[in-house]
């Protein structure tokens, strides 16, 4: 059976199996990455791995799991002011009124357009 020398940063060098480690591959920029257990003081260890890395890790037998980014983040995003402290507590302010949600639709109907 193969094994595979890696780098532990409580242990050192460590002796794995194949079995012992997981390769994921982003398919959307194909970053990939790499993590095991480590068989002495049980910390999950991730590193980062180019594509030969990759490649010579799924060629001896590791498992390869592929993932994607999320949709969100694709999505369009408002490019307005950022938020302050100050926003966050007039908004709670407003949030304990009775009258919160017709409050906030006038302030949005009032709003410069962007």
């Amino acid at each position: 059976m193969t094994t595979i020398r890696a780098n532990c940063p409580e242990c050192g060098d460590v002796q794995l199996k194949v079995t012992d480690l997981t390769v994921r591959l982003c398919s959307n920029d194909d970053q990939g990455s790499y993590m095991f257990d480590c068989p002495s003081c049980a910390v999950v260890v991730t590193k980062d791995a180019s594509r030969r890395i990759i490649d010579l890790l799924t060629s001896s037998g590791v498992e390869l799991q592929v993932w994607s980014l999320p949709a969100e983040l694709s999505e369009p995003h408002f490019r307005g002011p950022q938020i302050s402290t100050d926003d966050l507590l007039t908004f709670h302010e407003l949030l304990e009124t009775n009258h919160w949600f017709g409050d906030l639709i006038e302030m949005v109907r009032s709003a410069p357009s962007q």
